[in-house]
């Protein structure tokens, strides 16, 4: 499963939770109220919604944090659980007090179901999330060892050439050392021979000559040769650059699409929470509008996902097109 499918079903677990949650809170609220009121005095029954309304704020803050704390990996101890319960209970028990007091078994029953189905997908939608957490944890932790291999085998490829011209550099040497002592043997041997020749006979004179002639002509001979294999030589180092600059370019441009595709999944993440209810942050805020002006949603979109107005959302986008909003950007993150 890639990223976009564990995005996908973590949206669709959220999309669920906070259906059943409203759900719930309008049952609770519209079941609550009359029991409320006729416990209140006659002045004050007007605040009888009140209380199933500072219940149900309390269920919308336990789903909302628990889901960011799932999502962080994190963990808030004991309170955040006993505020899930306590929340639970309460509903629960304002739920079925009605029908309770008026010994109404089926009533309690039927009203009991909203608030036990809200306490378990809380408790069910708070293990789904640390669960889709530990996994897009581990394959972020596979894609970045990935990377790393690959990393290496190029450093490892990259030494392997180095030692490989390096080799052929000193064999290269080798030889015009050995090409250079032959020289010099043949000039000593060829020096003997004219001197011995000199004393030998001019009836050997012909023979010398022809001696002369047959090593002139093979070391013509070899000299061709040499100068064969050193432009042989001087062609494969040539192909040798030209497939090492071909494979620096296809990485570069391997690494910038990576560049992009991650800049892309970081804006997409950024815009997957939705509309929010209440103003973010500055800096977080001026995040979310950099991610939406690149994803190219419109000034009211960016508004509604970051909770600000739409003046200070289009300031923002006019800074991004004038190219002073990078900056900012930059040093916010």
């Amino acid at each position: 499963m890639n990223a976009a499918q564990i995005r996908s079903a973590d949206k669709a677990l959220s999309a669920g939770t906070w259906l059943i949650v409203g759900g719930a809170m309008l049952y609770s609220i519209l079941t609550v109220t009359p029991l409320a009121a006729r416990h209140t005095p006659e002045g004050w029954r007007w605040t009888a919604p009140i209380l199933p309304l500072v219940v149900d704020a309390a269920v919308i803050i336990v789903v909302r944090l628990d889901a960011t704390l799932a999502r962080l990996g994190g963990h808030g101890g004991w309170w955040p659980i006993a505020l899930r319960w306590m929340t639970g209970a309460m509903t629960l028990a304002l739920n079925v007090a009605d029908s309770t007091l008026k010994k109404d078994l089926v009533g309690a029953a039927v009203h009991s179901v909203a608030p036990l189905l809200l306490i378990v997908t809380a408790e069910t939608g708070l293990a789904y999330r640390r669960a889709i957490a530990a996994a897009v944890t581990e394959l972020t932790a596979r894609e970045r060892a990935e990377k790393e291999r690959r990393e290496q085998a190029a450093a490892e490829r990259r030494a392997a050439d180095e030692r490989r011209a390096r080799e052929e550099r000193e064999h290269a040497a080798a030889m015009a050392r050995e090409q250079r002592e032959h020289e010099a043997t043949l000039a000593r041997q060829q020096r003997e021979h004219e001197a011995q020749v000199r004393r030998e006979e001019q009836a050997r004179a012909e023979a010398r000559e022809r001696a002369e002639r047959e090593a002139r002509e093979r070391a013509e001979k070899e000299r061709e040769q040499q100068r064969a294999e050193r432009e042989r030589r001087e062609r494969e180092a040539a192909d040798r650059r030209e497939r090492e600059r071909r494979e620096r370019e296809e990485t570069t441009r391997r690494q910038e699409a990576e560049r992009r595709e991650r800049e892309a999944r970081e804006r997409a993440a950024l815009l997957s929470d939705g509309p929010v209810t209440e103003k973010l942050p500055e800096d977080r805020a001026r995040v979310v509008v950099h991610a939406s002006f690149g994803e190219g949603l419109p000034v009211r979109a960016a508004a509604e996902l970051c909770g600000w107005s739409v003046g200070w959302v289009s300031a923002r986008y006019q800074e991004h097109r004038d190219g002073t909003g990078l900056v900012l950007e930059g040093a916010a993150s």
